[in-house]
């Protein structure tokens, strides 16, 4: 086994594969075993099966992700998600489900992945290299201030779009469209969520319609009675300007002058 195929302890994945339906488990645990990533697998048919299984693992098998389908009888997937994120060290999640519309609750619970059946081998593989990489980082991991990922649904496919990809939103009714370095997404999100929500990781509001990541701001400038603040390039997105809305521009400009100053300040 190669080294890119193990986890921080030098062993490769043990994995617990949950679904309710004998064939899909039994061909999700296949595939799984097909994977140079992942040493062991283990099965369970129902969420309570799983907990078992997760409590009575040793030492030498500490699962390190559950791939889990989301509509079981009893508790479902997303419940036992739920009841895995108070483990004192978790295991990393990944949803396999043929419904392609309970993604964002599915991130919400931190999950790594989200798949659609029926399964694709690289989806499998790529899902898998996002486990070890949790692994390999876990307090990032657990860090609220880590790179967030938004699931986008497009004709039927979930697409991960990262945080930091993101360098300003846009309002669009109850949705939002996230313009990122490599094209604009519409998510089903309000605005006002996402600001609450990103405050921390460097993003403001500064217009009802637009909130901007400040990484990428170079400057405010009048124009006519009003403001506009002026974005740079990133990726295949070209530099543009955004209005600023009065109740907005103060807080703007003491962010962009808080920031330098800070910075001089602890040199």
């Amino acid at each position: 086994m190669t080294q890119a195929a193990k986890d921080n302890s030098g062993r490769g994945l043990v994995v617990l594969a949950v679904d309710d339906e004998r064939p899909a488990l039994d061909e999700l645990a296949f595939l799984l075993r097909q994977q140079e990533t992942v040493a062991e697998v283990f099965t369970a048919q129902d969420a309570t099966t799983a907990l078992r299984q997760l409590q009575q693992t040793s030492a030498q098998h500490v699962v390190d992700a559950v791939f889990l389908d989301i509509n079981m009888p009893g508790l479902d997937g997303l419940e036992l998600a739920g009841i895995l994120s108070a483990f004192a060290r978790p295991p990393s999640v990944v949803f396999v489900t043929a419904h392609d519309d309970r993604a964002l609750a599915a991130f919400d619970l931190g999950a790594v992945d989200y798949l659609l059946k029926p399964l694709r081998e690289d989806r499998l593989t790529e899902a898998l290299r996002r486990v070890l990489l949790a692994r390999r980082r876990p307090a990032e991991s657990a860090d609220t201030s880590a790179d967030e990922v938004i699931p986008v649904e497009l004709g039927g496919t979930t697409t991960l779009v990262h945080r930091s990809s993101v360098a300003w939103v846009e309002a669009d009714g109850d949705y939002a469209r996230l313009h990122t370095s490599n094209g604009s997404h519409l998510v089903r999100i309000p605005i006002s969520a996402l600001e609450s929500r990103w405050a921390d990781a460097g993003f403001l509001r500064v217009h009802r319609s637009y909130l901007v990541s400040l990484r990428l701001v170079t400057g405010i400038r009048s124009v006519g009675s009003g403001l506009v603040v002026c974005l740079r390039a990133s990726g295949n997105l070209a530099a543009c300007e955004l209005p600023v809305s009065r109740r907005h521009a103060r807080e703007l400009k003491d962010r962009l002058v808080r920031g330098p100053l800070q910075s001089w300040s602890s040199r």
